[in-house]
């Protein structure tokens, strides 16, 4: 493989180039142009060509490389490399017309996460990381937050808008947080709340029922930047574990995963 920090600056600059064109669309979006793959699961026509653009520009930055993909536009697992896109993460603040989403892509070597990038659109801000390297905002690096506690902390999460079984064990899990922290924050785009982690707006986030391609580009971030990622028993499954919980410090994390733990037992 290329020298993985240009093939991250070559990744950075597609991702640009894509959020430019989302931009662009979202200023005469007609709302009458969507799709519905499920219950409150919406697709657009500017999903869609996203990431048929950015599969088509990483296939020549790293051709042996396989895609996971949001819209399925290629879903070929490569045996060593893959990219893990999700092309507009926040697809219903956009077509509202509420500027809080993101363009994510990660690159996992096996089991590996080793390039990550979340593109915040609306704000041209572009957080990035390669394992190993630290991470980034534009060109200036970033850490995670220096709150020692729970108590000090502001959390991020996602609500469920599907799949609603485990949704009152969720819940309480919320009423616990919301007793124990400064608050609780839903921005509907999990890669700008790993991105936030990332930079100390957020101290935490934790969320289930969500995919790899919402995750994977900013778990790296956060992991970069300082911060710890697992599951939500502690574990390294996260990237395709449809749950994810990170912070800011060990100590938080723990505490997190202590309210969290009673209500989500097997």
């Amino acid at each position: 493989m290329k020298d993985i920090s240009a093939l991250r600056d070559q990744v950075v600059q597609l991702t640009k180039e894509v959020g430019k064109f989302i931009l662009h669309e979202a200023a005469n979006f007609d709302i009458s142009n969507l799709e519905h793959k499920g219950l409150n699961n919406l697709v657009s026509y500017v999903d869609k060509e996203a990431e048929e653009r950015l599969v088509a520009g990483l296939e020549k930055l790293l051709p042996e490389a396989g895609f996971i993909t949001e819209e399925e536009t290629k879903m070929e697992k490569g045996e060593e490399f893959n990219w893990i896109i999700d092309p507009l993460d926040g697809t219903t603040n956009f077509i509202h017309g509420l500027p809080v989403y993101s363009v994510s892509i990660a690159l996992m070597q096996k089991d590996e996460l080793v390039i990550g990038v979340v593109y915040d659109i609306t704000r041209d801000e572009c957080y990035h990381a390669v394992k190993g390297g630290g991470a980034f905002c534009n060109d200036r690096k970033i850490s995670v937050s220096g709150a020692p506690s729970l108590a000090d902390s502001l959390i991020a999460t996602g609500f469920p808008y599907y799949s609603f079984d485990l949704m009152q064990k969720y819940l309480q899990v919320m009423g616990s947080f919301m007793q124990g922290c400064h608050g609780v924050r839903r921005l509907g785009s999990a890669a700008l709340d790993l991105a936030y982690v990332a930079c100390g707006k957020f101290e935490g986030y934790f969320e289930f029922n969500i995919n790899s391609y919402d995750v994977a580009g900013g778990a790296l971030l956060v992991q970069e930047a300082g911060g710890q990622v697992t599951d939500f028993r502690g574990g390294k499954n996260y990237v395709f574990g449809r749950e994810i919980c990170v912070s800011n410090n060990p100590k938080v994390q723990q505490e997190m995963l202590q309210l969290i733990e009673p209500f989500w037992k097997e």
